[in-house]
């Protein structure tokens, strides 16, 4: 098949989940014998943190303006047996109507950020990537999150047919390796700055640190404002590209996950986060959310904090245990979540939404 995608971006992974995902997707799509090509507009703070500048499995096209690019989007739509818009697409609406428009094969949409957008909708704010028919033209949504989003998007957005399409990891690129010295860390966390995150973040990871001052914890991510509460033995690691995701977390005795609030609510949201830590052989210490034992079987896997308490006290679990752990997390997570798993999962929602069309 011939996907052509509008996203977000998959040449820069700074501030954003979504490519790592897509390089994922597309590498294990490309394997299959598929196509990808991905329109990413070239807004100035993904250019200055580019970290992929060219796409070895796919096709990336970066634009400048919509209107500049427009004739050859409408021909590679017309030519593709899947054309797909994504959430945060800075040009959904143009690229739903182009869609919508077309003599194409299957349209899809897939939310990467469907908490987000259904948490908008309840606030009455605009979502910039949805027009004012929602999801009602399309023949397939993908959501990032399962459970009871799935219903909420046929209810509030008129989709017609959902499934989930999961996070995941890409074993080639996230994978055991030697420890670096200046990422050592106890307990680490990596990832973006978010409002929704941060009492979480102060919770389970600068609270066990102020607890703990005999510890070192370690946060790495990008946008992180400069007032924070940092403590004399909590390290800051600016943005990481995806290739140094491996040496950070292969670092710590133990990593958090921490999820955002509006998905934390909804549940069933699994951050690409944990798998690739998990992918890494890596314990994980994670928030508590609904539909979290779908993925990995608490305690055995993964431990689950539901305050500083639990934080601290993972902490203090023996490094026999934690190496158990990580070892039956990262068998889990190769024989069930990764990129490869998660393209063959798609292949067959599109064949079946293919099927569903001709009929």
């Amino acid at each position: 098949m011939k996907l052509v995608v509008f996203g977000l971006s998959v040449s820069s992974s700074w501030g954003n989940g979504h490519a790592t995902l897509w390089r994922g997707l597309i590498r294990a799509l490309g394997a299959l014998g598929h196509r990808v090509v991905f329109y990413e507009r070239d807004l100035p703070f993904y250019a200055e943190h580019r970290d992929l500048p060219t796409l070895l499995d796919g096709e990336l096209r970066l634009y400048s303006s919509w209107d500049d690019m427009l004739a050859q989007a409408a021909a590679d739509v017309r030519d593709a047996d899947v054309a797909m818009v994504t959430s945060y697409c800075p040009d959904g609406i143009r690229a739903t109507e182009l869609l919508l428009s077309s003599a194409t094969g299957v349209r899809v949409f897939y939310d990467l950020d469907t908490p987000i957008t259904l948490d908008r909708l309840r606030r009455g704010e605009p979502v910039p990537y949805l027009g004012p028919d929602g999801l009602a033209g399309y023949d397939l949504v993908l959501s990032y999150t399962g459970g009871s989003a799935l219903t909420q998007l046929q209810r509030l957005l008129g989709a017609r047919r959902v499934l989930p399409l999961y996070g995941s990891v890409d074993p080639e690129v996230h994978f055991p390796v030697a420890p670096v010295e200046r990422f050592r860390a106890d307990l680490s966390y990596l990832g973006t700055y978010a409002e929704d995150r941060q009492q979480a973040l102060l919770q389970f990871f600068i609270a066990p640190a102020q607890r703990l001052p005999h510890r070192r914890f370690v946060l790495g991510g990008a946008q992180y404002p400069q007032v924070f509460p940092w403590t004399d033995n909590v390290f800051f690691v600016r943005h990481l590209p995806p290739a140094e995701h491996s040496a950070f977390y292969c670092s710590s005795r133990l990593t958090l996950n921490i999820t955002r609030a509006p998905m934390a609510q909804m549940g069933y949201c699994p951050s690409g986060r944990l798998f690739e830590a998990a992918a890494c052989g890596v314990p994980i210490l994670s928030d508590a959310w609904a539909g979290l034992d779908e993925f990995f079987e608490i305690g055995r896997e993964i431990l689950v904090a539901e305050n500083t308490d639990d934080a601290v006290a993972a902490l203090e679990i023996s490094d026999e245990r934690l190496a158990n752990m990580a070892r039956a997390a990262r068998e889990r997570v190769l024989a069930d979540h990764t990129a490869r798993q998660r393209a063959l999962q798609l292949v067959a929602a599109l064949e079946s939404a293919a099927a569903v069309g001709a009929n």
